[in-house]
C-alpha cells in the first residue's frame, strides 16, 4: 500500500528528472563539519531548520526573509542550520540554502527526499556541509543506487551524512552503515503522526554502535529537549517551533539552553 513517504519518493524523482538540481550555482563553502559541532557543543545541541511550509501544519511563516532568519538561528546559538530544499510539499529551493549559506558560517544541512547522486551534487555546488538521507527511501527501493553507494558519493563531495531512520530496523541498519550521524525522526512519514517516544523506545532497545543520534521532528518546548536528551539524543532537530516564533533568536536560545 502506497504512503506518504512513497509519494513523496516518486515526487522527488519527478524533480530530479525537471532539471530542477541541475540549475544550481557554484557557491563558496567554508569548512563546517556538522558532527563536529554537535561533539563540541557545550550546550543543548540544536540544528535549527529553515522551512516555509509542512504537509502537516501548512504555511509556518508568511515573513519568510532567509537572511533574517537564519542570522537570527545563528546568534541564538544554533549548533547547524537545517535547510528544506525540496520544492513540492515543502515549498523549499536551493536558493533558500544559498541564501543561509552567504548568511552564516554554521554547518549546513540540505534536507530533501534524496533519491539520486543529482541532488547531493547540487548540495555540494550550493554550500552544503551534509545532506539528509532517509533509510526507508533505499530499503524500498526508491533510489537510483545503494544506501551504500550513496553515502561514498556524499563523502566523496566532502558532504557529511545524517541519515535518519523511524524504526527499530530502519535504525540498526542505519547505525552500521558509514553514515556520520543517524537521525531518529519521530514523525512516522508514512501516516505523519508524531509520537517523541519513538527517540525512547529505539534507543532503548538498540546500541548506536558509536553513532551520534539527533531527535528529529515534535519538538515544541525545553523539556522536551531534556527528555530526549536523557533518553541518548546528542542533539535535536526543531523546524516548526522555531518557524513560528515571533522572536526567532530569543526561541532558540530558550531551547538551547534547555539541559
Amino acid at each position: 500500500m502506497t504512503d506518504f513517504l512513497d509519494l513523496l519518493a516518486r515526487d522527488a524523482k519527478e524533480t530530479v528528472s525537471s532539471g530542477f538540481y541541475e540549475c544550481s550555482p557554484q557557491t563558496s563553502t567554508p569548512q563546517a563539519s556538522l558532527k563536529k559541532a554537535i561533539l563540541e557543543c557545550s550546550r543543548s545541541a540544536v540544528i535549527t531548520e529553515i522551512k516555509s511550509a509542512s504537509p502537516s501544519a501548512g504555511t509556518l511563516r508568511k515573513d519568510f526573509e532567509v537572511k533574517g532568519i537564519a542570522e537570527a538561528m545563528e546568534r541564538g546559538g544554533a549548533t547547524g542550520i537545517s535547510v528544506l530544499t525540496e520544492p513540492k510539499h515543502f515549498n523549499g529551493s536551493l536558493k533558500n540554502l544559498i541564501e543561509t549559506r552567504k548568511a552564516v558560517n554554521l554547518p549546513i544541512l540540505m534536507k530533501d527526499i534524496i533519491v539520486s547522486r543529482t541532488q547531493l551534487e547540487a548540495a555540494s555546488r550550493i554550500g552544503a556541509n551534509a545532506a539528509l538521507l532517509i533509510q526507508a527511501l533505499f530499503d524500498r527501493g526508491h533510489c537510483e543506487c545503494s544506501l551504500e553507494e550513496m553515502i561514498a558519493k556524499a563523502h566523496s563531495m566532502k558532504l557529511e551524512v545524517l541519515l535518519e531512520a523511524h524504526s527499530e530496523d530502519e535504525f540498526r541498519s542505519a547505525v552500521s552503515s558509514n553514515a556520520d550521524i543517524v537521525g531518529i525522526n519521530n514523525r512516522d512519514l508514512g501516516t505523519l503522526k508524531v509520537n517523541l517516544s519513538a527517540t525512547k523506545r529505539i534507543l532503548e532497545k538498540n546500541a548506536v554502535n558509536g553513532k551520534l543520534v539527533v531527535s528529529e521532528s515534535g519538538i515544541k518546548t525545553p523539556a522536551d529537549i531534556r527528555f530526549l536528551t536523557a533518553c541518548g539524543a546528542k542533539a535535536v532537530l526543531i523546524g516548526s517551533a522555531i518557524m513560528l516564533a515571533d522572536d526567532i533568536e530569543t526561541k532558540v536560545e530558550e531551547f538551547v539552553t534547555a539541559v
